[in-house]
């Protein structure tokens, strides 16, 4: 069965997987990285280091067009709001309710794609997202157990869903490297976060954690650095060109489980009977209905991952 399984995907969906993984213990890394230092510095901190490392890329964007590289800027916004969203959300809530939380991105990018891709959810896409909406309900115990904090992290899902579909539209410039790409979001987030804090949030900007007595907290950034952003990014923006934003957000629906998963092994959180029941509800309807749509509509998902 897993064998089959396997033919079925492509390298590109082995990728995003990996990156599930990651961002979903990314949530508790996070967590555990804002107990040293605040959400604006932090945000500065990891997305400077990232745009450094890649600057070396941005000399491939000599020959793209000013809408290539405005639809490039357009990105790194929203990837600025998506943090923000994500980053103080986690200051008010549980990691593994924000790991699970997030993952109704899958429940938003059908829609965003239908409006701006015009390209029609599938009758397994509108299962998933049914599914999502009530393993969502389940984890969180009904809308009015929703609080600031859970709040800000659906507004980033929503944020990520509209995002994936603009990153398809960009991405389609044959010229645009995703790399480089990558670069230019990670110094929007990185210049966004640093005028955010000197303008409005002094408190924000403080002398960072020493390394020799804050080696937890350094070793936190650099894997939020390399694995949450480096390889993240990438691999998103790699993807979405070859796939359609609703099979990347289904691909991705295992994040929370893996999140869930890491926040009660390293942070010690525990969750109910039921709320685990509403996170694998929503990460099997997310797997169960990619494999069906890969099996339905071959036809269409090669149409997308050409156009």
């Amino acid at each position: 069965m897993f064998s089959r399984f396997a033919r079925l995907m492509h390298l590109a969906d082995w990728l995003l997987l990996a990156v599930a993984i990651v961002w979903g213990t990314s949530y508790g890394v996070v967590k555990h990285a804002l107990a040293f230092y605040p959400v604006l510095g932090l945000l500065a901190l990891r997305f400077a280091l990232a745009f450094v490392l890649l600057s070396p890329a941005l000399r491939t964007l000599r020959g793209v067009s000013r809408k290539a590289l405005g639809g490039a800027m357009l990105m790194g916004g929203l990837l600025l709001a998506i943090f923000l969203c994500e980053a103080f959300g986690l200051a008010f809530t549980r990691a593994s309710n924000a790991a699970f939380l997030v993952s109704l991105c899958v429940v938003f990018t059908p829609m965003f794609e239908w409006a701006m891709l015009r390209r029609k959810p599938l009758r397994a896409e509108w299962l998933a997202v049914a599914a999502s909406l009530a393993g969502a309900w389940l984890l969180t115990g009904g809308l009015h157990a929703l609080n600031g904090g859970d709040s800000l992290i659906v507004l980033a899902a929503m944020l990520r869903g509209f995002a994936v579909c603009v990153t398809k539209r960009v991405m389609r410039d044959a010229k645009l490297d995703p790399l480089a790409v990558t670069a230019v979001q990670a110094g929007c987030v990185a210049s966004g976060s640093i005028v955010l804090a000197v303008v409005f949030a002094p408190s924000q900007w403080q002398p960072l954690p020493a390394l020799a007595t804050h080696l937890s907290f350094w070793g936190s950034v650099i894997w939020l650095v390399l694995g949450a952003t480096l390889f993240a990014f990438f691999v998103q923006n790699y993807a979405v060109r070859r796939s359609s934003p609703t099979r990347v957000a289904l691909l991705m629906g295992s994040e929370p489980a893996f999140g869930a998963l890491f926040a009660c092994l390293w942070l010690g959180e525990r969750l109910s009977v039921v709320a685990w029941t509403g996170g694998a509800l929503i990460v099997a309807a997310s797997l169960l209905a990619t494999v069906q749509w890969k099996r339905a509509d071959a036809a269409a998902l090669t149409e997308a991952a050409n156009a």
